[in-house]
């Protein structure tokens, strides 16, 4: 309907610029031209049409930003769906894991649902915010009664200087008729009418035009104004949301990588086939069993000074704790890969692998063994 319009309103145009020329050529004494020859009426005529074209691309504009965030809030929306699924997935894992090597996957997996469930809050607040605070008051722009009010005021503005051409074209021919013809009593009659009716519609046609120029150019400070605070509000509700987003990222990478170096920090799990457990006290001391086959378990040794090369946790209270660093005094080595000795004031078996023997060893080092 606009490009109509804009062509219609173009034929127009040609065939009173036609008619202006004939008008001209034969003298006549009004003319289209001659009804706008008032500067202020032109200058308000061209404020108009820059008016009408600036609220037209604002108001594409706004409805562009309107088309993109209901777009941007239906994407969101599948992925907000999609990322609370993941949540599940990951509480589901965190609380029916059978791992028989620890827990830690499952604590990650169950920061990771937590975290994620917490981003998935952030992203619906968001596309809440975007829809509330951007897509709606613009949308209500587009469509409210001042745009199209003024609008409206344009366009009858428009028709009635079109009507104004009309008529001073005709009163320029009841001119021409009237030089031509000894002229009577009617058509003098008739062009006073003519000109009377050009005047009034010069008269309503100025009043319009200020009306005009007054509601669009209050729309297009409103456009400007409203649309630049919508950018605005979508740009910080954004920013805010993706500055809450690094937070729980941030203290979910610190949770997964504390559970990752504990994981790294740790001795390899022992396989239950590879090192018998540490040898009973009635072994030790031959209570109950046999004089060589005690032998053939406990290697007598002269006591030595080690240091543990790798931390390792006891999973009896036999067994010794120790620290990678630490100092020890072992006392025995049994032949399935145990040793006995003391440590920090406690004593105890522990894995043989996990030490090397010093022969020199500073003394604050052993002070640190009793």
């Amino acid at each position: 309907m606009e490009a109509i319009r804009k062509q219609a309103s173009k034929l127009r145009e040609q065939v009173a610029r036609q008619q202006q020329a004939v008008m001209k050529q034969f003298g006549g004494g009004y003319g289209a031209d001659n009804v706008f020859a008032d500067e202020a009426e032109a200058q308000q005529h061209t404020k108009l049409e820059k008016l009408y074209i600036s609220t037209r691309a604002a108001k594409h504009f706004q409805r562009d930003i309107v088309r993109g965030v209901e777009g941007y809030i239906v994407t969101g929306s599948k992925q907000v769906e999609i990322g609370n699924k993941l949540c599940e997935d990951g509480k589901k894992y965190g609380a029916e894991n059978t791992c028989t090597s620890g827990s830690t996957l499952s604590r990650a997996a169950v920061c990771f649902s937590k975290a994620r469930s917490l981003m998935e809050k952030e992203r619906g607040n968001l596309l809440k915010a975007l829809g509330t605070q951007v897509a709606e008051p613009l949308r209500a722009m587009v469509m409210g009664a001042p745009l199209e009010d003024a609008r409206h005021l344009a366009q009858r503005y428009d028709r009635m200087r079109q009507e104004a051409e009309a008529q001073a074209i005709e009163v320029s021919k009841r001119q021409m008729k009237l030089r031509e013809t000894s002229g009577n009593g009617d058509m003098i009659s008739r062009l006073d009418v003519a000109e009377s009716k050009l005047q009034e519609l010069k008269s309503n046609m100025g009043v319009l035009g200020k009306e005009a120029v007054a509601a669009m150019t209050a729309v297009e400070a409103q456009q400007q104004r409203l649309t630049l605070q919508r950018l605005i509000a979508m740009v910080e509700s954004e920013r805010s949301y993706h500055q809450r987003v690094l937070q729980i990222l941030d203290q979910l990478e610190r949770e997964m990588v504390s559970e990752r170096q504990r994981i790294e920090g740790a001795p390899p799990p022992a396989v239950e086939s590879s090192m018998p457990p540490p040898p009973s006290y009635e072994e030790v001391n031959g209570i109950f069993m046999r004089n060589p086959t005690v032998a053939e378990l406990v290697e007598t040794v002269e006591f030595f000074l080690a240091e543990a090369i790798q931390s390792y946790r006891a999973e009896s209270e036999a067994e010794l704790n120790l620290s990678a660093g630490d100092y020890i005094v072992v006392r025995k080595v049994s032949n399935n890969g145990w040793a006995e000795g003391e440590c920090r004031g406690k004593a105890g078996w522990f894995p043989y692998d996990y030490i090397e023997k010093r022969d020199r060893v500073l003394a604050s080092k052993v002070a640190q063994v009793f």
